[in-house]
């Protein structure tokens, strides 16, 4: 079984990082037909949606979960609190996205669609699947629920801090927002409606992360040492 995982956390590792590059050159490419000589805004933009980071989160959680499992190492506590986060975030963007985003259209071009299903679907649930089956995890304490609210709190404060300074050369707009229901201006409750998805949200990351943790304290269903 421990090999089963190893070959699977380099497979989600390589899956990620092909999908976000080839997303980033579609983008990068969308935005030379569309005539923009600046593209240093874009770029922040880019690495500003959750779901890039939380893959890139992910990325790396494989990686060194792969190499783990290759030395027969249970995880350490700090791994154990990255690959918990990566779990969480990962969940959360499966949900968010499916939910809320799935049906929304975008300017054709601009999705790669097999780079789409792989960050917001057989990513996360590869990732869910590790930690419920891989060998190695770890018992966490729920007070480790407070290391998983620390980045989702970081990245909304920087997301709305930002959203009135950038600008949305695409759209023609002064502002840009990552997703729609954290944009104030497009609903006519502005920010309340802003704060109800964020409040309902950061609700989905405490119950997801406490799920999380809920699976860890369980017994490991295979124990290391398994080829």
């Amino acid at each position: 079984m421990r090999a089963l995982f190893t070959v699977l956390r380099f497979a989600g590792a390589a899956a990620g990082v092909a999908a976000i590059i080839g997303q980033l050159i579609t983008t990068y490419n969308f935005w030379q037909n569309a005539g923009i000589s600046d593209k240093s805004s874009l770029f922040v933009n880019f690495f500003s949606f959750f779901t890039i980071d939380s893959n890139v989160l992910a990325i790396v959680v494989y990686a060194i979960g792969a190499v783990l499992l290759l030395r027969a190492q249970s995880d350490p506590l700090w791994f154990a609190r990255l690959r918990l986060s990566a779990v969480t975030y990962m969940t959360v963007t499966f949900v968010v996205y499916n939910l809320l985003l799935r049906g929304i259209e975008l300017p054709q071009g601009t999705t790669l669609a097999w780079s789409n299903e792989v960050l917001h679907l057989v990513s996360p649930l590869l990732l869910i699947a590790d930690w419920f089956f891989a060998p190695g995890r770890r018992r966490l304490g729920w007070n480790e629920l407070g290391t998983v609210v620390v980045f989702p709190i970081v990245w909304v404060i920087y997301t709305l801090i930002r959203g009135p300074l950038a600008v949305n050369e695409l759209a023609h707009k002064a502002t840009w927002y990552p997703y729609p229901f954290l944009d104030p201006s497009l609903s006519a409750e502005g920010y309340f409606s802003v704060a109800f998805y964020v409040v309902l949200i950061a609700g989905v990351v405490i119950g997801t992360g406490a799920g999380v943790i809920r699976v860890s304290r369980t017994r490991e269903r295979w124990p290391l040492a398994t080829q």
